[in-house]
């Protein structure tokens, strides 16, 4: 029937505000105008489905689905409109039925909001009865490299609720592939600090992106922040591990992406590491951040401290720059809340994947290297003792 031949009953107690519409009209898009409006017969006024209507009305559609009611009389049609809306707030959720469903569809990168519930919602369902999982292994051990990767470019492994991308961050398309239609909740990376560091393996293992020119490094900071700022949400953190040496090359870096810093984080290592300088270096600085303009969450108190003393891993021999998990799952349970998406374009070691895995976050990650994704997959595996599997 065509919408402007539809009448709005000015006595609807149902409210309807903006927020809703939109969810309303999200869910036309994505499912179609299944439930039909219904109408009386004669004049046409709306007994039934204003919020549908209104959302038609907000997509530009000319016509819709109308079921025509001639049975009601007056006062039975004015009941049932109130009925109608009541009736369906007069039961809740099998919470637990939800949650698998939930569960299903998020594992197919589905948006839980087109059902109808917000994030925060979506989190306490998915979450119930939460408790910090341990491992089978030393948190912060990393399996040795292999001398010949597995994994190559492209390839998109499932690690429960995770996933890892053999990828380039610079590329948009490669963080599109990554995040589906998913938006990160929270970000923590530890991009290469282009100071040509090495590991402590027989193999000296490398990091890629860590010898470049100044001009070149401006450019591939700018490409990732840029990349970050497209895959997460208006009110997410980011917590950016950096170099001193490139500190205020990052930052002008992240304000060009939109990226602002709040404070600076400094971790303070147990030891200091060895070099020719005169003071030897005993701690890493981290930008905490948020997007421009936008006001990031918090769910840490009040007694936090610009200053993290946390133990360095016993030994960094098969990544470079290895953070330890307890740092990461500081900046976790400050930033995000169980159930939310954090995303690390520079896997590393997959320090932030385990620390995810621990605190029910869902990581997504990318690592450039094939054979540093190897030993993230194979890190993962070790410490929770499930499979990764390739996806098709």
């Amino acid at each position: 029937m065509p919408l402007e031949d539809l009448k709005e009953y000015k006595n609807n107690t149902k409210l309807h505000p903006d927020e809703q519409i939109k969810q309303i009209a999200a869910s036309i898009i994505e499912f179609g105008f299944n439930d039909p409006v219904a109408i009386d017969e004669v004049s046409s006024l709306i007994i039934e489905g204003h919020g549908r209507y209104l959302a038609a009305k907000e997509l530009g559609m000319k016509e819709i689905p109308v079921i025509k009611l001639g049975h009601l009389t007056e006062t039975q049609r004015r009941a049932y409109a109130i009925a109608h809306n009541k009736l369906t707030l007069n039961t809740g959720f099998d919470e637990e039925l939800l949650r698998k469903e939930f569960e299903y569809l998020q594992n197919l990168d589905f948006d839980l909001e087109l059902t109808g519930f917000n994030m925060d919602e979506i989190g306490d369902i998915l979450v119930e009865d939460f408790e910090e999982k341990e491992g089978l292994c030393d948190e912060d051990e990393v399996p040795e490299a292999p001398k010949e990767a597995i994994s190559k470019p492209g390839d998109l492994y499932i690690l429960g609720n995770h996933r890892v991308m053999c990828g380039d961050s610079t590329k948009k398309e490669d963080v599109e592939l990554l995040m589906g239609n998913l938006k990160a909740d929270m970000v923590f990376t530890d991009p290469p600090y282009n100071v040509n560091i090495q590991g402590g393996t027989a193999e000296k293992l490398k990091i890629q992106s860590d010898s470049m020119s100044a001009d070149d490094y401006m450019k591939f900071l700018i490409a990732i922040f840029t990349n970050y700022r497209l895959a997460v949400k208006d009110n997410a953190s980011l917590y950016i591990c950096h170099a001193s040496l490139w500190q205020k090359d990052t930052e002008i870096a992240m304000n060009k992406a939109g990226i602002d810093v709040r404070t600076q984080i400094i971790w303070a290592k147990n030891t200091f590491a060895w070099g020719f300088g005169r003071y030897k270096f005993q701690h890493e600085p981290i930008f905490y951040s948020h997007i421009k303009e936008k006001s990031d969450e918090w769910y840490g108190d009040k007694t936090q401290s610009t200053l993290w003393e946390e133990k360095k891993p016993a030994a960094n021999r098969e990544h470079p720059t290895m953070k330890p998990v307890e740092l990461v799952e500081r900046a976790l349970q400050n930033s995000s809340k169980s159930g939310d998406i954090v995303l690390d374009l520079f896997g590393g070691s997959g320090t932030t994947l385990i620390a995810c895995e621990k605190k029910n976050r869902k990581c997504l990650m990318m690592e450039i290297d094939p054979i540093y994704c190897d030993v993230i997959i194979a890190r993962w595996e070790k410490f929770t003792g499930k499979k990764a599997v390739l996806s098709k």
